[in-house]
């Protein structure tokens, strides 16, 4: 057992965020130094995984009394990965693709501690996107919603006037499946809700 002071987010994506405070979950978040585009797999959902563990054993080496959380979200079309577009005319390219297709949003977390991976996992979403029209899509990215989002939509805001229909949890497609996560930190010793400062004794 070692003892965990406080739940660190390493991350500072204010959608994660906002899914923490959301559930009544403290904790600081630490932006990682690490190159996810570096990370790369054949497969999006391990592609999604190993960056998720990268950023939460770069922020466990440096905080030794912290429990670590590390997430990750890919998104595929067919045998495509896509991450975040870099400018509106890559985010104008992206939302044409998606149209009146299929995508897959694999969200990942990691937990750490010590530099221990503790626990890691992916959560799959299907997303059935309509067919959209030119004058849409536009106006869609005249909202701002496509920035710091793989999809290039935030489908909790005006984004969700884009999809015919959701497949699954509706905090991984944030990008932080909240339901898993919880149930991952009390297998290690961390339940927030009994606890909500720590310390926790966590089995690692």
């Amino acid at each position: 057992m070692s003892i965990a002071k406080r739940l660190v987010l390493a991350s500072t994506s204010a959608f994660r965020a906002n899914i923490l405070k959301s559930a009544g979950i403290e904790f600081d978040a630490i932006a990682p130094e690490v190159d996810e585009k570096a990370i790369t797999r054949s497969d999006p959902a391990a592609m999604a995984a190993a960056r998720a563990e990268a950023k939460a054993a770069d922020i466990s080496n440096k905080n030794s009394d912290s429990v670590i959380i590390g997430a990750d979200q890919v998104l595929s079309l067919g045998d495509r990965t896509f991450t975040k577009a870099q400018d509106i005319n890559e985010a104008r390219r992206r939302l044409l693709e998606l149209s009146g297709q299929t995508h897959t949003l694999h969200s990942a977390f990691a937990l750490a501690m010590n530099g221990k991976i503790l626990a890691s996992k992916v959560v799959d979403v299907a997303m059935v996107m309509r067919k959209l029209a030119n004058g849409e899509i536009d106006r869609y990215l005249a909202t701002g919603e496509w920035r710091g989002a793989v999809g290039c939509y935030q489908a909790e805001n005006h984004g969700i006037q884009l999809f015919e229909s959701i497949g699954g949890e509706t905090t991984a497609v944030v990008g932080l499946p909240l339901p898993q996560l919880l149930t991952a930190l009390r297998s290690i010793g961390v339940n927030p809700l009994e606890s909500p400062q720590g310390p926790w004794r966590v089995v690692i």
